[in-house]
């Protein structure tokens, strides 16, 4: 099992950064492909981005040129670094974990480990 903490949410004004960091406790973390999902009230969960084990990443076009994903596998840490933040940005961010040989997976109920989440708000 993995054991996800997410942190680094917060108020940001429109066109500001944040970067979230999302830890493993628990469990081997470089073994998963690791995905960053957001959940805006009243709306369904969607994908954000997701890092394979070599690397390679994959984003929603809603965010792609705009947030980057990166992971340390050294610390059992995956980020998110999201600039040029907008009002629609707002949810709460949740990073979750895959078995290794998908990625690209963008239906939240195909991954086996989650987070707790992390509010991001961002005003106008």
């Amino acid at each position: 099992q993995v054991q996800l903490l997410e942190s680094g949410g917060g108020l940001v004004q429109a066109g500001g950064s944040l970067r979230l960091s999302c830890a493993a406790l628990r469990g081997t973390f470089s073994s998963y492909t690791m995905g960053w999902f957001r959940q805006a009230p009243g709306k369904e969960r969607d994908f954000v981005a997701d890092i394979r084990r070599s690397g390679g990443t994959t984003y929603a076009d809603s965010v792609k040129d705009r947030f980057t994903i990166s992971r340390d596998n050294a610390k059992n840490t995956l980020y998110l670094q999201m600039n040029s933040l907008k009002p629609d940005d707002t949810a709460v961010y949740y990073c979750a974990a895959i078995r290794p040989d998908l990625y690209g997976v963008r239906t939240p109920t195909a991954y086996d480990y989650w987070g707790p989440g992390t509010q991001v708000t961002v005003s106008s």
